[in-house]
């Protein structure tokens, strides 16, 4: 008896047989349930930073600044972005 043809791999690695083939096409013939389908697709798009979405603000900084920022952010173990939301945080409470 020869081995069982493989098409091709799920995204988990397991080989797609005519076993699996017929088990998809038993499911797709018996319909989806589209909300549930839904459900289970990741969600898109970069986590919220606070109670909306966020905005994207651009700024100038030299090379010095930057390198600096970059350092700090390595140094924490965080992103510059994290850095620059605190420092302008305290800057705001600050005043």
């Amino acid at each position: 008896m020869s081995d069982a043809r493989i098409y091709g791999h799920t995204r988990s690695g397991q080989p797609i047989t005519d076993k699996e083939i017929e088990t998809f096409a038993a499911e797709a013939e018996a319909g989806y349930d589209v909300d549930e389908l839904v459900a289970r697709r990741p969600k898109r798009g970069r986590p919220a930073l606070g109670s909306s979405p966020a905005s994207v603000e651009s700024v100038r900084l030299d090379p010095e600044l930057r390198e600096e920022l970059v350092q700090r952010a390595r140094l924490q173990g965080t992103t510059p972005s994290e850095i620059i939301r605190e420092a302008l945080r305290r800057f705001l409470r600050a005043a």
